[in-house]
């Protein structure tokens, strides 16, 4: 495999969180700034918090899932891509989708 190609992607997206988080950080600013009433900016915090725990139990459910998707492939000794190994990765990410959706509708 080409490293090289990693490294701009990685410069790429480094870049995009970095303009994300001043961006974030000054829209929070402004809001204190703006003499918002406290419970609207409360609740805009609390949901992003939600937001970002739905987030992290999203992705770690679908990196589970297809974590469990590749060890059934090396568990079947499966060695080469295949329209079976492509279609159990799938199956996977959904089935990870599907957890999510049912675990965050029960956190919530």
């Amino acid at each position: 495999m080409d490293f090289a190609i990693l490294i701009p992607i990685t410069l790429f997206v480094c870049v995009y969180l970095s303009i994300k988080a001043v961006v974030d950080a000054r829209t929070r600013r402004q809001m204190v700034a703006a003499n918002g009433s406290e419970d609207m900016l409360r609740s805009i915090l609390e949901g992003e918090e939600s937001r970002r725990r739905h987030a992290s139990l999203r992705w770690g459910t679908i990196l589970v899932a297809l974590a469990l998707g590749f060890a059934g492939i090396e568990a079947l000794g499966w060695t080469e891509v295949s329209p079976g190994v492509v279609a159990l990765l799938l199956g996977a990410t959904g089935i990870g989708n599907l957890v999510a959706f049912a675990l965050a509708r029960r956190v919530r």
